[in-house]
């Protein structure tokens, strides 16, 4: 017994002394810098005899032969997976692929995923990914991959069972709500290089951004776009697309919530300890501080798309359009053990500039749009004043608005068929353009 009392105050002691690891370095998949945390108390030696009686009955009558590590492995994962759906025992490949996921390259499935009453839950895919491009949506529930169950399953190994060298295939059960049958979806496993940032002009000087994902360098990439943009006056407003974003590095967020803020608090945590409690703030130096913005978000925005949201709502900065955020609203630090090995642990919650916790309520957008197909009813042929004989002339000489002024040239033309194709897929989007059309319309006459 002595030898599982020393083994646990060991464990203790490696978390509580772990030296931290740099944010820029190892930035973790749900946006947090990394803390280290102190033991609180003495660990208790009626429930650690407990734990020792338990361990040595396992060791004696399972019905097959586990190893003593494995056992250790299995009671710290379990420790963790029952706290909450996103603290984990990352192994040296699962601490590994931590850093390929926040640094945008990796193999496997491409999308993001968390526990939901013992399932594995798609939180969401990433553009572009087989994961995305097969259909699977935010909300999923995986039943099993390549015949194994995952109900009970930790999402780690939920996660490397996912993961592979690109070219392999997979085979995905999946419960979707208000589907009768499970849905089968064979996927080959791929190359994940996840580009942060997306940028696309529409029609009426609307300048479109999507965020897939908070990466180190997001923040960077959005402004960059956003000065060229700005240097040319090429935009009058702008949408920023945060629609199925499970996250990212906390800095980004920042940086992005930045870019359109000049002043003011961005988002704060609050946790047990002082070293989980931060505040970030807007500096003065703001690249889009004056351009009409909306931000869409849906059911798959997460934690760090939320902080964005959030800042940019508090403030009144942005209209939010779209459908209420998942609500991810919990802090997690990276707490690097022996052997390259670490725990991701919670510590503490995100709170946005007036004090709304995210948690397991997301961001509810100011204008409520549910996503849908857009079908315009085919136009049936009306008259008009001027088609009537003998109609009177209009006494203001001027060139009248045809549709060959709209699109002068044929370029111009297959940029705005292709803009109105985009729109009439994307009912949520359409709504948002049509609103900052409003916005920046009104804007120019006042």
């Amino acid at each position: 017994m002595h030898a599982i009392v020393s083994t646990a105050t060991a464990l203790s002691l490696a978390l509580a002394l772990s030296a931290p690891v740099s944010a820029d370095q190892i930035p973790p998949t749900t946006t947090e810098p990394v803390l280290a945390e102190q033991a609180q108390a003495p660990l208790p030696l009626d429930e650690l005899r407990n734990f020792a009686e338990v361990f040595e009955r396992i060791r004696s009558a399972y019905v097959e032969e586990v190893d003593d590590k494995t056992l250790f492995g299995y009671a710290i994962n379990g420790m963790l997976t029952a706290l909450d759906p996103h603290s984990v025992y990352l192994q040296p490949d699962d601490f590994s692929e931590l850093q390929e996921t926040t640094s945008g390259k990796f193999g496997g499935l491409g999308m993001e995923v968390g526990q939901q009453d013992g399932m594995v839950m798609v939180v969401s895919p990433i553009d572009d990914t087989p994961a995305a491009k097969a259909g699977i949506k935010s909300g999923d529930l995986i039943v099993s991959l390549d015949g194994e169950a995952m109900v009970g399953v930790s999402l780690s190994d939920a996660i490397e069972k996912m993961r592979g060298e690109p070219g392999s295939p997979i085979t995905l059960e999946i419960r979707r709500q208000n589907e009768p049958q499970l849905l089968k979806f064979d996927l080959i496993r791929d190359e994940i290089k996840v580009r942060s940032v997306r940028s696309e002009l529409l029609s009426d000087q609307i300048g479109y951004l999507r965020i897939t994902q908070f990466q180190e360098h997001t923040g960077a990439e959005l402004v960059r776009i956003l000065s060229q943009w700005q240097a040319d006056h090429s935009v009058r407003g702008l949408i920023l697309d945060l629609r199925n974003n499970p996250g990212g590095v906390l800095g980004a967020a920042v940086d992005v919530s930045d870019a359109f803020l000049d002043e003011g608090l961005i988002v704060y945590t609050k946790g047990r300890g002082n070293s989980s409690d931060m505040r970030f703030s807007a500096s003065p130096a703001t690249v889009a501080e004056r351009l009409p913005l909306i931000v869409l978000i849906n059911g798959g925005s997460a934690s760090a798309s939320e902080i964005v949201a959030g800042a940019l709502q508090d403030h009144q900065r942005a209209v939010v359009v779209g459908t209420q955020s998942f609500g991810k609203g919990s802090v997690q630090t990276v707490l690097p053990l022996a052997d390259n090995k670490a725990v991701k642990l919670t510590t503490a919650r995100y709170f946005t500039p007036n004090g709304r916790s995210i948690q397991a309520k997301g961001i509810i957008p100011d204008i409520l749009v549910e996503q849908s197909d857009v079908t315009p009813r085919a136009r049936s042929r009306t008259f008009k004043e001027s088609d009537l004989r003998g109609h009177l002339s209009n006494p203001q000489k001027g060139e009248s608005t045809t549709n060959k002024d709209v699109a002068s040239n044929t370029d111009e033309a297959d940029e705005a068929a292709a803009n109105a194709d985009q729109l009439l897929k994307d009912f949520q989007l359409y709504e948002a353009h049509t609103l900052l059309r409003g916005m920046t319309i009104l804007g120019a006459r006042q």
